[in-house]
């Protein structure tokens, strides 16, 4: 008798004390829940012996980036009722009692291990970061974690992010096209820096080249992009030499900490910052201050959390973490802003923009979704599907204000202690005070 998913259903609902919100089909054909309501599918037992070995978010994980498990209809509606169901509450349960005691984890347990089989769990999915052990944030550790992200083929890139080939938040008006939104966003920085003919920029983390070829084409500055990946550095100076300016843009292999040719009128920073890791954030702050001229600024445009009560008590997002982001860390804006202080900056505006996260990976994601079969064969089945989920979560985290994004920006005080900022504020590029 076909019967896994009633079973599952029982199983689950007598853990959370409440009816499943989405209905559950089995991979013995089976089928249980809400009419309507978004499908999960398990596709193969192995799911469940995934999850019993390594409870919660990874196991999960494992079994999605696998294809075991999947979702039929709206991605977002299923992510958004499971993350209540589960992830919520999981963080709660956590402050409460530990799982191993709580009797109904227990029964659900011995459940989940009759349907699944005594056999052990698969090995990860090879999409899963292999690490070394040691410290956190060295120059080869980062290195190898900005390799695992980003150089998984530039085609790949290409069919997500579109022809702007820039990976951080827009800046939208209305509802135009995501290539406007891009343009207007690097713009954006470019105006809060108040580039002008000849002005020394530093790019650090410059991705693809975008910010580099808008400062350097629109704005006359001369540029130093900066990345860890070769493939993006390959990438981008292509693209230079195809927009005839290679006299003006110089694109590096190198890790910011060695930079040493200061000083510069500017630095943009631009969804790099969440790499560096909360033990490196002042020594980022105190490079890139030595590396500014008096009066020079600084745009820090980073990811943000929520704050912890407990601040020690914070841990990396297991999903992120061992797919996407390697020891990536989200920090409070609160502690950016401090930290960039204590180098000796001076904060002169932090704008928001979470909303605007939330429609960029929105767009990624329906690319992703209407390009599906050439973007598997480029990289990996499992690739796509670590993106389409970290994307489409991503995106709702953004909008139910679980993270945030913002673009802080900074100046190097002159002698006396002068910014040589306008006195109007947000009038970019009026005529400076001092």
């Amino acid at each position: 008798m076909a019967d896994a998913a009633l079973r599952l259903t029982a199983l689950a609902e007598e853990l959370l004390g409440e009816k499943l919100p989405v209905r559950i089909r089995a991979w013995d054909g089976s089928e249980s829940g809400p009419p309507g309501a978004p499908v999960l599918v398990i596709r193969n037992r192995r799911a469940l012996r995934r999850l019993l070995w390594k409870p919660g978010e990874l196991g999960l994980a494992r079994a999605w980036v696998a294809g075991e498990l999947d979702i039929e209809g709206d991605l977002y509606e299923a992510l958004d009722l499971m993350a209540s169901l589960i992830w919520e509450r999981e963080a709660d349960a956590k402050e409460r009692v530990h799982p191993v005691r709580d009797p109904r984890v227990r029964a659900f347990a011995k459940g989940l291990l009759r349907l699944a089989g005594p056999l052990p769990p698969p090995p990860p999915p090879p999409e899963e970061v292999r690490r070394r052990p040691g410290t956190l944030h060295t120059k080869r550790r980062d290195k190898e974690a900005i390799s695992h992200h980003y150089d998984v083929g530039n085609d790949f890139y290409e069919l997500v992010l579109g022809p702007s080939m820039v990976y951080s938040c827009a800046y939208w008006e209305d509802d135009g096209s995501l290539e406007d939104a891009q343009r207007d966003k690097l713009d954006l920085v470019c105006r809060k820096l108040a580039l002008k003919e000849g002005d020394r920029l530093l790019d650090v983390g410059c991705g693809w080249g975008s910010m580099a070829i808008h400062a350097a084409r629109d704005y006359g500055a001369r540029v130093t992009g900066v990345t860890l990946s070769v493939e993006q550095a390959a990438f981008a100076r292509k693209r230079i030499a195809q927009e005839g300016l290679t006299d003006r843009i110089e694109i590096r292999v190198q890790d910011y900490r060695d930079v040493r040719d200061g000083p510069y009128d500017a630095i943009s920073s631009i969804g790099m910052a969440e790499h560096v890791g909360s033990v490196r954030f002042r020594e980022y702050a105190d490079d890139l201050y030595a590396l500014l001229k008096p009066g020079g600024r600084l745009l820090n445009h980073q990811i943000a959390r929520r704050p912890e009560k407990d601040e020690s008590a914070y841990h990396v997002d297991e999903f992120i973490d061992a797919y996407v982001f390697p020891d990536g860390e989200l920090a409070p804006v609160g502690r950016t802003v401090a930290t960039l202080e204590e180098a000796g900056f001076e904060t002169r505006d932090v704008e928001s923009i979470r909303e605007h996260y939330a429609l960029t990976l929105r767009r990624w994601v329906a690319n992703l979704e209407k390009q599906w079969d050439r973007a598997v064969r480029t990289t990996s089945a499992g690739r796509a599907r670590v993106w389409r989920l970290y994307m489409a979560a991503s995106a709702l985290s953004f909008e139910h204000n679980k993270i945030g994004v913002n673009q802080i920006l900074v100046v190097r005080p002159a002698e006396g202690g002068t910014s040589r900022m306008p006195l109007r504020a947000r009038d970019w590029t009026a005529s400076a005070t001092g």
